[in-house]
């Protein structure tokens, strides 16, 4: 292995060395990566990198169209076995064979990882057994008819059973277990920096334009707009709202956006206890949580004027939201707008759930983790603010961030959910299905919200196998889940890229940033 990442970095050295700018890219990302390992949190900056190293069995394109992957087909076989045949011929990085035993080993290694803030559990829990027929043949089974089982797949990555066998998170940090079939192979990964990778020449797939790339941590706005402005990076994804007026108008540098499929939201925390950084106007506890009243929660929600977040916050580069996906895709509910601004209205239910004072709230964000993450959540303190709940921000880093949220330490903290399977139904299953370690489900309900109708209407549409039924009962699930206030959707953020002239990128609902789409013009 060391024999083979030395003659990896040799490579990527020569590459470097030879002064050729079109073989090598140079990308700076927003956002941090906290780990190689691709089973081990399901974050879209972790993922963006595992789509480089590891193939899926069902991909997603620019629009988030399930497309083949390492499987060029499914179908299911009867009511309750789905039958996935494999693609001729793929091979590791390592030169071994993929087959349907690194599939079947790669599906179970999800429920085996140990500590994860956000696990893949909710994709995988329905597989009740896997048959391999042949080495390009694998069957999944469930105990009821499960038709998202092409989508749930399109999310987790194939690693190789010889390498990645008996190895943990930090094996595939280091290096020692990122043997996977996809475009790139590993070089280097240093945690908060960067991320170096060389092509696959051998993919199926074709050979990707750029014979490198390297992926740097820009976390800091203005960082990475100084970096593709001094050339230090060909491309920068999600540069910030204040400069795009002046990349765009620069004939050195293409921008390019598309609406994502993230939504951005407020969470409430929905335990019993006493909410941990909520107190009344003079600093004492509170001896209730004050989230569990619907009417607080609706307060805040018409408190919020989205319409304005998107204008002044995000200078119109997102839309207003009131549910969990946008209009294209599975499950979104025409019609289904977000609470209008009533600042009158809040204050009069707060005053009806026995707040007419309001209360003190510490409202936690992460810091560069979304667009504006932070300016977003100082706009939603101002204006809980001027209805009595007077509310002070705190941010950190997403890994601390994350790590805290998924424990339940704070009280209303800012998320982002991306839809992977273009369908609402992983939203609903994720972020507020009641949390169930055994059952996988809300793997990421980090409020912990609970609803057994919710939830009886979430397992109906899963494994409702009729298009039009399914996509009724998400809408269904939909209305009750914002009806309730779960949570508080604020807007779809767009996502945004810069190149420099020369490097052409066709923009992505999911986010991915993908060095193996690029091209040279």
């Amino acid at each position: 292995m060391r024999r083979a990442l030395g003659t990896v970095v040799a490579i990527v050295a020569l590459a470097v060395a030879s002064g050729a700018p079109a073989q090598s890219l140079r990308i700076g990302l927003a956002a941090d990566v906290t780990s190689i390992d691709p089973h081990y949190i399901n974050l879209i900056p972790n993922n963006n990198i595992a789509e480089h190293i590891f193939d899926k069995l069902v991909r997603m394109d620019a629009d988030s169209r399930l497309v083949p992957g390492l499987a060029t087909s499914w179908k299911p076989i009867g009511a309750t076995t789905w039958e996935f045949r494999l693609r001729k011929g793929v091979k590791f990085h390592d030169g071994s064979d993929l087959t349907a035993a690194d599939v079947a080993f790669s599906i179970d290694r999800v429920a085996r990882i140990e500590n994860s803030p956000g696990p893949f559990v909710a994709y995988t829990k329905a597989i009740t057994a896997i048959d391999i027929v042949d080495p390009t043949t694998i069957r999944f089974r469930t105990a009821s008819p499960h038709p998202l089982m092409p989508n749930d797949l399109s999310t987790i990555y194939i690693v190789s059973r010889k390498v990645a066998s008996g190895a943990s998170t930090e094996d595939f940090n280091t290096g020692r277990a990122t043997v996977g079939s996809g475009p790139y192979r590993f070089v280097r990964y240093v945690n908060g920096d960067r991320i170096e990778l060389v092509r696959n020449d051998g993919w199926w797939g074709g050979k990707a334009p750029f014979s490198g790339v390297t992926f740097r941590i820009l976390k800091n706005d203005a960082a990475r707009v100084a970096a593709i402005l001094s050339g230090d990076v060909d491309a920068i994804e999600q540069p910030p709202i204040a400069d795009l007026t002046r990349l765009s108008a620069d004939p050195r540098f293409v921008v390019v956006s598309k609406i994502s499929h993230r939504v951005i939201f407020f969470n409430f925390n929905h335990l019993e206890r006493s909410s941990p950084f909520v107190t009344d106007r003079d600093g004492r506890q509170l001896a209730r949580n004050p989230f569990r009243d619907l009417r607080v929660r609706r307060a805040m929600s018409k408190a919020v004027n989205r319409t304005a977040m998107v204008e002044r916050v995000m200078e119109g580069h997102a839309s207003p939201s009131g549910q969990l996906v946008s209009a294209n895709l599975f499950g979104h509910v025409p019609g289904l707008e977000a609470d209008a601004f009533d600042p009158e209205g809040a204050k009069r239910l707060l005053a009806e759930a026995g707040y007419p004072d309001g209360f003190q709230l510490t409202i936690h964000a992460p810091a560069g983790r979304y667009v504006n993450d932070e300016k977003i959540a100082q706009a939603a303190a101002q204006m809980l603010t001027r209805v009595g709940i007077v509310s002070k921000v705190e941010t950190l880093p997403m890994a601390p961030y994350s790590a805290r949220a998924s424990r339940q330490e704070f009280s209303f903290h800012l998320l982002g959910w991306g839809a992977s399977t273009g369908k609402a139904s992983s939203p609903l299953r994720s972020l507020l299905a009641t949390f169930d370690r055994d059952k996988g489900t809300g793997a990421v309900n980090w409020g912990r919200y609970s609803n057994p109708a919710l939830d009886l209407l979430i397992a109906e549409a899963v494994g409702e196998v009729d298009d039009g039924r399914r996509r009724g009962l998400l809408e269904q699930a939909t209305r009750l889940a914002m009806a309730d206030v779960a949570l508080m959707p604020l807007h779809f953020q767009f996502a945004i890229w810069a190149t420099r002239k020369g490097i052409a990128y066709a923009p992505r609902t999911d986010e991915y940033t993908l060095a193996f789409q690029f091209r040279a013009t």
